[in-house]
């Protein structure tokens, strides 16, 4: 292999970078229009344009495409949450902030929930890099509360955020995102005071 036809390690070739927009571009439109469960790696090859080993070659299946759109949509909450104004960000009261976290999650799922669905059902939701980081977030105010046993709540408290519960509050029990919100602000209080 001629090396100077390898690109800088770190650095995109261009072809490559083009086809991961293609391939997330068609990866939102799939999931911005079809059930979140129906979208395979064979639709988003063709609706890219692109072959199988193209597609399999950046991403193993389809949650990991999934993940790659919310990535950044989750890195911007995570920002706000360390750095960003009160009540979301550091200054408030821990009831507050998770009842700020609450509503930009809410806010969140409502935006991108058939990317959310794709990428963290089930216990594969858990295993994200996002959910590590929430869960911290979360911990972290429980026990600037004073909360017993906050290792024990944490998972409790964001339960109500998994994308399953809120995709059936929406169209099943028809609730409004305001509603939910409404909930979880009450909620966030009495457990935080």
């Amino acid at each position: 292999m001629d090396i100077a036809a390898s690109p800088p390690e770190g650095r995109e070739r261009a072809d490559a970078a083009r086809n991961r927009a293609r391939v997330l571009a068609a990866a939102e439109r799939l999931f911005s229009t079809a059930d979140p469960g129906t979208v395979t790696m064979d639709r988003i090859a063709k609706e890219a344009g692109v072959g199988r080993a193209t597609l399999y070659r950046r991403y193993p299946d389809v949650g990991s495409i999934a993940m790659a759109l919310l990535d950044e949509h989750e890195r911007a909450l995570q920002q706000r949450l360390l750095s960003g104004e009160p009540p979301l960000g550091p200054g408030a009261e821990p009831g507050d902030r998770l009842a700020a976290f609450y509503e930009a999650m809410l806010a969140l799922l409502d935006r991108h929930l058939p990317l959310v669905l794709g990428a963290e059902t089930g216990s594969a939701r858990m295993a994200t890099g996002a959910y590590g980081f929430w869960r911290v977030h979360v911990h972290s105010l429980l026990v600037a509360a004073g909360t017993p046993d906050p290792d024990a709540l944490v998972d409790a408290l964001l339960a109500p955020l998994a994308p399953e519960v809120f995709r059936y509050q929406r169209e099943q029990r028809r609730l409004s995102t305001v509603e939910i919100g409404a909930a979880l602000d009450r909620l966030a209080h009495r457990v935080l005071g």
